[in-house]
């Protein structure tokens, strides 16, 4: 068995609030980059936002998650319609790995080949506490379930919010800095 046959869905802690989440995506891997750095493809599964894919650029994601799924689920206390934040790419290889900052922290994504399959590897770095780690981790999760389901071409009938909220609670279990 190879280890992409044998990957967990779930996130795993790597270093102190640091989180790693891999998954394997229907390909090919042009498919996958376009994802991640397309704002019109982008935002059918994560945030909104153009992006000129150079090293040092900046951009805005924009989330409006309650536009992932219809109907959306119950949006938590706590979390608006919208939601922006202003970043820039630290590094990137064009085709295989994009590496943003995220407040203080930094998101890298790397895509390898896997057959007909793309790994993508997703390492969210300085995390700024637990509380944060929960909701990141959820939300990579989630987020992802919405992006294989789009590169799978299936309809999204998972509410986003409702998942978001049973794998906050899932990930409070599992994680040990939670």
């Amino acid at each position: 068995m190879t280890q992409t046959a044998t990957l967990d869905a779930y996130g795993e802690l790597i270093e102190p609030l640091t989180l790693k989440i891999q998954r394997l995506l229907p390909g090919p891997i042009d498919r996958v980059w376009a994802y991640l750095t397309e704002s019109e493809l982008r935002r059918q599964w994560l945030a909104a936002g153009a992006m000129e894919v150079k090293a040092g650029a900046p951009f805005t994601f924009t989330w409006r998650n309650n536009e992932l799924s219809d109907p959306p689920g119950r949006t938590p206390e706590g979390f608006s319609a919208e939601h922006s934040l202003e970043s820039r790419i630290i590094d990137l290889v064009p085709g295989r790995k994009l590496v943003i900052a995220w407040n203080q922290g930094e998101v890298s994504f790397d895509l390898e080949p896997a057959g007909d399959k793309v790994l993508l590897t997703i390492i969210h770095r300085r995390l700024p506490d637990a509380t944060q780690l929960l909701n990141v981790s959820a939300g990579w999760h989630a987020h992802l379930d919405v992006l294989a389901t789009k590169l799978g071409g299936k309809p999204q009938t998972a509410s986003f919010w409702d998942g978001w909220t049973r794998l906050k609670a899932e990930y409070a279990k599992r994680l040990p800095a939670a």
